[in-house]
């Protein structure tokens, strides 16, 4: 692609420049980007994926896994409707350095149960807890990023949003399961757990501190002066958001667009997991450490980096979105076919996986930068893209709740072949949504400081 420098910065060399300046007495978004959106990722996907393999580990059935893990991820669907009152109170600051350190005791507090008698039941709860503090904490981090950042900065920073946050996904599923799995063989299922969970909340304290003086502030709250106020404002987020130019067929995007993820995104470490007379793979945690942690990784934040290039420069276009869609949707095909031929080659197993992840980092760029680009703006803007966010939580979760129940009954192969039929709804909607002329302030200001 041509470089012009009056027009479309390359993406690289402008975030370099952010990374190595200081503008007079502004702080730059690369100190604060990466890490606050791996502070998002990290619980989320700590609830979603890696206590997956967990309860699998401690001899919790595929059905019991899917559906309570699934439910405990409803705080992130219904966000919007606490999300609102984030604009009235406080800075947006101070929700994201709250929640993480909130976040923090709780993973210590998780590490504590899990050596009680009924484990399950009080380790569920408090993931219930963290889901609604994660959930909190991933509204206000969107609020400073929407707030500090112009449309050219969000879309030029927009693949590090995704990058760190799936860094965040490639640890959690990745190192830590490792480790945990190299624990496992020599301390146990219990003790090894424990420790993994200790390190997630340990992680969590340390980013609260950090953001403390390295977040910007986000904009000041809203002037409210009674309850009434406070729910009279409530009730224009909501009318303003339902009144935007084709939100419905904004609202069917964002649900289908992950439609057929959210489906596979539960049960493909457990058919990982699974012994190969049960239609698994047979991998051992440590082996689905290393698949996810090192060839996942990579793949992901190539994926990731490589959209931020292609959107900065193309723009937010039908084609684009339909390309992005590709990138997202047809890697599933790569876990049919491990389904199908069951191979036991470890390399094989996780090149399919780097195929599907560096197309997941490419493709999610696509529904992110609509939510932000597309739905978000407006006069409350926060809120609004809460709003997004909840929805698209919710077309991932009844899947996921769903998804141990027909894995249960169809089989491995059988469900990977469904996935590759669930994909067809998000590129129906991809062709039919209309996109709104965006409408870029060229200059840039001040990045506020923290």
């Amino acid at each position: 692609m041509g470089f012009n420098p009056d027009k479309e910065l390359l993406y690289w060399n402008q975030f370099t420049f952010a990374v190595m300046k200081k503008q007079s007495g502004s702080r730059s978004p690369a100190y604060w980007i990466p890490t606050a959106y791996f502070a998002e990722g990290l619980p989320f996907v700590a609830i979603a994926a890696a206590s997956a393999l967990m309860f699998k580990n401690m001899g919790i059935s595929d059905t019991q896994i899917a559906f309570w893990t699934s439910l405990t991820m409803l705080p992130w669907t219904v966000k919007p409707l606490w999300g609102p009152f984030l604009e009235m109170f406080k800075t947006k600051k101070h929700f994201v350095v709250a929640t993480q350190l909130f976040t923090g005791v709780l993973f210590g507090l998780i590490a504590f149960s899990l050596s009680l008698p009924g484990f399950f039941a009080y380790a569920i709860a408090l993931m219930a807890m963290i889901a609604f503090s994660g959930a909190t904490h991933d509204m206000a981090v969107d609020g400073v990023y929407l707030n500090a950042l112009t449309p050219r900065l969000q879309a030029q920073f927009i693949g590090w949003q995704g990058a760190a946050y799936n860094i965040a996904k490639i640890l959690s599923g990745g190192a830590l399961v490792y480790l945990a799995g190299e624990l496992e063989a020599s301390l146990g299922v219990v003790t090894a757990w424990t420790t993994v969970m200790g390190i997630y909340g340990a992680v969590m304290l340390l980013l609260g501190f950090y953001h403390i003086s390295m977040l910007p502030s986000g904009g000041a709250a809203s002037e409210v002066n009674s309850l009434r106020e406070g729910f009279d404002t409530l009730w224009d987020v909501v009318k303003s958001f339902f009144q935007k130019k084709h939100i419905f067929f904004g609202i069917l995007f964002i649900i289908l667009y992950r439609f057929a993820e959210g489906q596979a995104i539960k049960i493909t470490p457990l058919f990982f997991k699974a012994a190969r007379e049960q239609g698994g793979l047979g991998l051992s945690t440590s082996q689905i450490g290393i698949v996810y942690g090192v060839f996942g990784a990579l793949a992901f934040v190539l994926g990731s980096m490589s959209a931020g290039y292609f959107v900065a420069s193309r723009g937010l276009t039908k084609k684009t979105l339909l390309i992005l869609c590709c990138f997202f949707n047809l890697p599933f095909l790569t876990y049919a076919i491990l389904a199908i031929f069951l191979p036991e080659s470890l390399y094989l197993i996780a090149s399919a996986v780097a195929v599907e992840y560096f197309g997941y980092g490419f493709g999610f760029v696509g529904l992110t930068l609509f939510m932000m680009q597309q739905i978000a703006p407006g006069r409350y803007k926060m809120a609004h893209y809460a709003f997004a966010t909840g929805i698209m939580n919710l077309g991932v979760m009844i899947p996921s709740m769903l998804s141990g129940y027909l894995s249960d009954r169809l089989g491995y192969r059988d469900f990977f072949i469904w996935v590759l039929f669930a994909t067809i709804p998000a590129f129906l909607i991809t062709w039919f949504v209309p996109l709104k002329a965006i409408a870029e302030d060229e200059a840039e200001p001040a990045l506020p400081q923290s």
